[in-house]
């Protein structure tokens, strides 16, 4: 089966490739966009992209209830296995590993990170997925606009994952010069409709991302699939 993706509301994704579900952010409890409970949603590897807890959020009950392998940036990894978690995988920014969905690289964000208790949480990162059946998936997670994601797009892009919310994150426009700069073949918003203070209009956002750019803008009800490539 082609990998494909599932946003589960706010910044959680859920993507299918080769046997293996891969779970993003899973902040499920206390979301009111969320698609599932976190007590139903499968997982094999959890990827937290920084220590806020609209994005570590479940992820602890998540992998004690399904075994999965849970992968952060170092700071992280270390406050897992102090919260009793074995299977967890510590990185670091521009660095890569083989899981066995794929290879996944940290890359920069521009944001903050400290964990729910108070606890420095490293570097912000993004995910960058380079899937076994050739897809290639870039998460962006919580960011800024940086120049540096033309650097990220030249290794090909499949389906990019972008915040679009504004105040915490990218906004609507910033988020349309970084489809300019990554240049990915599809690209889906995220982070945005949670609560009134990052509601945006996705439906305008994707029409000026089709008439200025070669990309398919994607927009899913939380729920929804999209297959990447």
């Amino acid at each position: 089966m082609s990998t494909r993706v599932r946003w589960l509301g706010h910044a959680c994704v859920l993507v299918e490739s080769d046997g293996n579900n891969i779970l993003m952010d899973p902040f499920l409890t206390g979301n009111p966009k969320a698609a599932v409970k976190a007590s139903e949603v499968p997982a094999d590897f959890i990827l937290i992209s920084h220590g806020h807890g609209d994005h570590v959020g479940d992820a602890i009950d998540i992998a004690k209830r399904t075994g999965a392998t849970v992968v952060a940036n170092y700071e992280i990894s270390e406050w897992l296995k102090a919260q009793g978690l074995e299977k967890v995988h510590g990185m670091q920014h521009g660095g890569g590993f083989g899981f066995d969905f794929g290879r996944l690289k940290l890359t920069l964000a521009f944001h903050g990170s400290v964990l729910p208790d108070g606890t420095y949480g490293g570097n912000p990162a993004g995910l960058h997925l380079f899937l076994k059946d050739g897809a290639k998936i870039y998460n962006a997670a919580d960011t800024g606009l940086f120049g540096d994601m033309k650097l990220i797009g030249e290794a090909g892009i499949d389906l990019a994952i972008l915040p679009i919310g504004d105040n915490y994150t990218m906004g609507p426009d910033d988020a349309l010069r970084a489809v300019k700069l990554l240049q990915p073949k599809k690209v889906l918003p995220i982070h945005y409709d949670t609560w009134d203070l990052i509601a945006q209009n996705a439906a305008a956002w994707a029409e000026c991302v089709k008439t200025e750019t070669a990309a398919l803008p994607v927009i899913l009800q939380p729920g929804e699939w999209v297959t990447v490539k």
